[in-house]
Formats: C-alpha cells, structure tokens, sequence
C-alpha cells in the first residue's frame, strides 16, 4: 500500500474517528483505524463494537492498493502536529511497519493484521427513509442535554428516536429525560414511515451531533432490531441501540399549567447564570419569588454566600418555586426566540417551557424541593 494525502483531509477524517475509539480497549485491534486504499479512495474504519464510523476520501493519489491497521490515538496525534497544508506520504513496508512521510518529518508505525478488525455484515436494505441534516441535528442537540447517566435505567441513556402523528400529520419525535427534565422535540415528515422506535445510546449521539455539524444534505436512516445505520455523503455510522422500553412520556407533559411567566430570554439567561455564581457545583436551587410583572431569583449556599436579582417579567399571579440553574441553562440555551415562556401550576409541579419562534420543541423541569 503506496499513497499520498492532503494532511487536513485526513486530520478531519482523524478527528472523526477519536470520538468512537475507546481509550482504554482490552482488545489492541479496536484501538486502531483500518485503512484500505483502492480505487483512487481511501476508506477509514473505527470501531469499539458498539459503534462502526466508515469515512472515504475521494480522488487519492494511490501507487499501491493494500490495506492496514494503526494506532488511532497515535497517527491523529502525528498529524494534528504536522503543517497545515502540507501534504503527506504513506508506505506501507511491511504488515507490521507504516512508513510516514511529510517534509522534513518521517515516522514508522506498528500494524496490526487488517483480517483481524471486526466489520459489520448486517443488511441495512430495508426500512429505509431520508431525512435533511440539518433537521436531524435540531433533534438531536435540542434533546441531548436531558439524556440521563443513570446507568440504572439504562433505556433513559438515550434518545428515544420514533415515528408520532398528529392530526394527520407524521412526525420524527425525539424525547430525552433524566426524570428531573425532559426535551422533546419533532420534524415533520412528508408521509409516514416504516420506522420502529429506538433508543440511541448517549456516545452515538454526540458522534452523530458532531458530523452532522459539518455535512449539508440529506442523511439516510436504515433501522433493523438492534442496530441502526446513518448514512452521508462520505460516511457512514452504525450503531447498536438500547434494549429496554422508553417510559410514556407523554403522561408527563403538564397539562393545567395556565401561570404563564414570559421573560425576555438574553437577560433571563445571564441573571440565573450570575446569581448561580454562588453556588460552586450549580446545584443549588435557584428560588423564584413571582408576583406581578416581578422575579426575584435567589440562591443561598450556606458555604459560600448567597445572590439576588430582581427581574421586569410578564407575569399575573403569585408563587414560590426553587429550579435547578443547570437545568434552567441548559434548557434556555436551545431556545431560538428572543422570549422565554414558562408555564407553571404551583410549588411542587414541573414546569413547561417553550420558545414561540418553534412550536415544534417543548421542555419540562421539574422543580427542587425547598
């Protein structure tokens, strides 16, 4: 195996793969990538079992074709340090030595025998359907935060991905919880689906989130009982699912909460932020003293001191409730309105959440005891 390479085209393939190799594996072939050149493509396998990443290069300059596996965590860090722009030549000796080259730098890597890496043989051809990137990311990243890490109630370690219909309308649902907060969010659909509900395990998610930060199309989404698989332009992701039943969230969703608090959003944001200062690990409640048109936020740690600020708020009635501040940022960082609206029912029940610029995504937190 013979080829040359742009090193920042390979370093984005690179930095794609450490997000799905496990650091401290028992099996030394899953802390290598599996490179194969053919073809004028160059393809770029990561695996932890779990999770399979595929990447291919394009239009490579290929002497040799052949194929290897290396150290992931060692070639990413060689190359990360190498010029930007420069570009990069590969030898493959031997099956046990990979010959680096780029300007005035050479190295030569251990291999591992490519027969050896575990690849996937499962057939995807069915319950196929596409959805824009762009769509799927909002899903993901407005529900991500509320993924539980109780390893307990590991069905909650997820998103719960799943087809919903609503007035003849169908809709790809999101939902995510933690049981203190939850988010759920939906697209809406051109026509129903063949799509059984999942659960996406927490690592897929922020694999997914971060390539779908830089891809612009559509995505295709194949799901068979246990696995699911993404698939782009370049990549493709396969992933195994959760095994447990996702509890009916929908039971949870308030429904008599008519206390509506509004709030501009930017100062809302950074008052809770500030008056949360206080407390070193944000878990002290932050305590809501609403009457109307009025907010005093406040939290009191006996260890560090206390803060306070009054806030100009639409508002009606009058209450007391404590929050999490985490939980209250978190949730007023997704919202895209310039308003935050609250809808509250009294001192011990959750609180609604919503952004009037998108109907299609709810919050739900629930409140901390006094």
């Amino acid at each position: 195996m013979k080829f040359s390479i742009d090193r920042d085209q390979f370093l984005k393939s690179l930095n794609y793969c450490q997000g799905v190799i496990e650091k401290r594996s028992t099996l030394p072939i899953l802390s290598n990538i599996l490179i194969e050149a053919k073809d004028s493509t160059l393809k770029i396998t990561a695996t932890d079992l779990d999770l399979i990443f595929i990447n291919e290069l394009k239009n490579i300059k290929i002497e040799e074709e052949g194929s290897t596996t290396t150290s992931s965590s060692i070639i990413y860090d060689i190359i990360r340090k190498l010029t930007p722009g420069s570009n990069i030549d590969f030898n493959l000796v031997n099956e046990n030595k990979l010959q680096l080259y780029s300007e005035k730098s050479e190295f030569n890597l251990n291999c591992l025998n490519p027969n050896d890496f575990p690849l996937i043989n499962e057939n995807f051809s069915d319950n196929q359907f596409s959805i824009d990137s762009k769509l799927l990311l909002k899903l993901i990243n407005k529900c991500k935060f509320s993924v539980s890490n109780d390893e307990t109630r590991h069905y909650l370690n997820g998103i719960y991905l799943h087809q919903s219909e609503n007035e003849g309308n169908y809709f790809l649902t999101a939902v995510a919880t933690d049981s203190h907060r939850m988010s759920i969010c939906k697209a809406k659909m051109d026509s129903k689906k063949i799509f059984e509900p999942i659960i996406i395990p927490k690592k897929t998610i922020f694999q997914l989130s971060t390539l779908l930060e830089d891809y612009q199309g559509d995505v295709k989404l194949y799901n068979i009982k246990s696995k699911i698989k993404f698939e782009f332009d370049k990549s493709i992701l396969v992933s195994k699912l959760i095994d447990g039943k996702f509890p009916n969230y929908t039971q949870v969703i308030p429904k008599n909460n008519e206390k509506k608090l509004e709030v501009d959003l930017k100062t809302f944001l950074s008052s809770v932020d500030r008056v949360a200062s206080v407390s070193s690990d944000r878990k002290d409640g932050v305590k809501f003293e609403l009457s109307k048109d009025k907010l005093n936020l406040s939290v009191n740690n006996p260890n560090s001191g206390d803060g306070k600020e009054v806030l100009s708020v639409k508002f009606d009635h009058e209450l007391n409730i404590s929050f999490n501040s985490r939980y209250l940022i978190d949730v007023s960082s997704q919202i895209d309105g310039e308003k935050i609206f609250m809808y509250l029912n009294d001192t011990g029940s959750p609180a609604l959440i919503k952004d009037q610029s998108d109907k299609d995504s709810i919050f739900i937190v629930m409140p901390m005891k006094a």
